[in-house]
């Protein structure tokens, strides 16, 4: 039986991550689960003391207002030590600390993880230790193979939890039980039936004071080589044979080794933009070069937009598309299925047959199906009719879900090593494409819905 981590180590932990988005979700986590015992110890380059962190934890955990024995007993002994955390003696130090089984958090930039991880081998390192890492995972296939080298001689690879949050969002998950758990749905998940399958997380917001690392990174690698192949793989992946870990990362693996740029044309299949100054929900945007630690030398896109094809039996010949960009005029986070058009309509029913398509909204989560109906008024006159189903939200943020699997023992949610490699290889062509400059960098108003003759995604 998998012991269940007893303490928590966040490496980095006076970051905006920390504060944000993981000591909210461990509050969370915590109120629903009391009798769940965990010791938080953080470390960082601040000067914090004891007191100092307890304000910060007490802040995030306000925020979804935790409360509770755990959250109680967490709080009492939680503690702050600042340091160096690529040196041996301050992980020690650290390590030594820890009660029970430890699990290590990298809120750390990749360059920084990358040296703890050298430091960690000449540690000798308490046994179940698991460690969690957020993306991006190496810059290219290369040094993700060479980071997963790495890992594996410090932990097993079931005990290396590569953090993607997108996979703890409840209605990701609820793909499972809409794809496999409905008739309806299975035997038209195919090529038979679907045209295309666009997925799609365009934000309304802009910069917002990242430029230190979104600047060096850009849309693509941000959102579509980690996050949203994550998803590709979930809505495209086979049924597996049961719900764990194994069989489900096996499932997403297949499907991600299957894929590639559509007609292996980087040029012709994906598009960069970057946005002009402009006014995006009642607020004056700069042009993104204005915004402060840009270097416009860089050329960071931050659109992207690239079409992927899947080669196996089910998906040959339909195109996937993922998009996200900053500064769009409207929020759009959905998976959208195409299904093909109707074989034959009769003749005498009027008006536009438009095609059948399935809409899975990541937020609000919610399941949309278009369909052509008759009526209302002229009954052989066809118009337009949806069907909508709110999935509701999950019982924890998808920070909560991923930090309770790392406390379990379940990767489930985490990307495996090879398939991290995987995604690198998949969005290279098109990276090389747009360093070698072959691929013209457009502009669009902040505001709008990107460049107007981009292909449209319906």
């Amino acid at each position: 039986m998998v012991e269940a981590v007893r303490t928590l180590i966040i490496l980095g932990a006076d970051g905006d991550l920390t504060s944000r988005l993981l000591l909210p979700a461990l509050g969370q986590l915590l109120t629903r689960d009391d009798k769940r015992t965990v010791t938080l110890l953080g470390a960082g380059m601040h000067d914090w003391d004891r007191k100092h962190w307890r304000g910060v934890v007490e802040e995030s955990f306000g925020t979804v207002d935790a409360k509770g024995p755990a959250v109680d007993a967490l709080l009492k002994g939680t503690d702050f030590i600042p340091g160096d955390v690529t040196d041996s003696e301050h992980l020690k130090e650290l390590l030594a600390r820890a009660d029970g089984t430890p699990a290590l958090y990298f809120a750390l930039p990749p360059a920084i993880t990358k040296e703890v991880c050298a430091t960690l081998a000449g540690i000798d390192l308490p046994e179940g230790l698991r460690l969690a890492l957020e993306k991006p995972f190496g810059t290219d296939k290369r040094s993700a193979a060479a980071l997963n080298r790495r890992l594996t001689q410090l932990v097993p690879e079931d005990q290396v939890h590569r953090i993607d949050h997108f996979l703890g969002n409840s209605t990701v998950q609820n793909l499972f039980g809409l794809r496999f758990a409905n008739r309806i749905f299975e035997p038209l998940w195919n090529s038979d039936q679907i045209a295309r399958v666009d997925i799609v997380f365009d934000e309304t917001l802009g910069l917002e004071g990242r430029a230190g690392y979104y600047d060096h990174s850009g849309a693509l690698v941000d959102m579509l080589q980690s996050h949203l192949l994550q998803v590709l793989a979930v809505t495209a992946m086979e049924p597996p044979s049961t719900m764990s870990a194994e069989d489900i990362r096996d499932a997403k693996g297949i499907v991600l080794r299957a894929t590639h740029v559509w007609e292996d044309d980087p040029v012709a299949n994906s598009h960069r933009g970057r946005y002009t100054k402009g006014r995006v929900d009642g607020r004056e945007l700069p042009s993104y070069v204005d915004e402060k630690g840009v270097d416009p030398a860089l050329g960071t896109e931050t659109l992207a937009q690239a079409t992927f094809g899947i080669d196996t039996w089910r998906w040959a010949g339909v195109p996937f598309t993922l998009r996200s960009g900053k500064a769009i005029g409207r929020q759009r986070h959905e998976i959208v299925i195409t299904f093909r058009d109707a074989q034959r309509v009769p003749k005498g029913l009027r008006g536009a047959a438009h095609p059948t398509r399935l809409r899975i909204r990541l937020g609000p989560d919610e399941m949309i199906l278009e369909l052509n109906t008759n009526g209302p008024g002229d009954p052989r006159y066809l118009s337009r009719a949806t069907l909508e189903a709110e999935f509701g939200p999950g019982s924890l943020l998808a920070y909560g879900e991923v930090l309770a699997d790392l406390f379990d023992g379940d990767p489930s949610l985490s990307v495996r090593g090879d398939t991290a490699e995987e995604c690198w290889r998949i969005v290279a062509p098109v990276l090389k494409a747009w360093a070698d400059g072959e691929v013209p960098l457009d502009d669009y108003e902040a505001g709008s819905e990107g460049p107007a003759d981009w292909p449209v995604i319906p």
